[in-house]
């Protein structure tokens, strides 16, 4: 019982922000024109249908590319950063054979 007068709470005074957020003449003209432009929307697709498959199927694929691209970059990423794991024992390996070489007796 408790949560339905939640709900209706909620409904209510929903309803009547909305309602006191029509008073302001620009909320008002952005509302009508942005019900405007969505009724013609939904209008257009629905008498347009095979368009709006063709559109979602468009931003389908656009998303799977995005997450292969995603995928490729993050694995880039890995393998950046396995490769400077390993720089520090290049570096030590580097280092040791300089030294071998500048103190190592030369033969003459």
């Amino acid at each position: 019982m408790g949560q339905s007068k939640l709900l209706a709470s909620i409904v209510i005074g929903a309803t009547v922000g909305a309602a006191l957020s029509m008073l302001d003449r620009t909320t008002r003209e952005k509302t009508v024109a942005t019900t405007k432009k969505v009724t013609s929307a939904v209008s257009y697709y629905a008498a347009n249908r095979g368009e709006l498959q063709d559109l979602i199927e468009e931003k389908v694929l656009a998303a799977q590319v995005l997450c292969e691209s995603v995928t490729e970059n993050v694995n880039m990423v890995a393998e950046k950063v396995d490769e400077f794991k390993e720089l520090p024992s290049t570096i030590q390996g580097m280092i040791s054979d300089t030294k071998s070489a500048f103190s190592s007796p030369s033969k003459e």
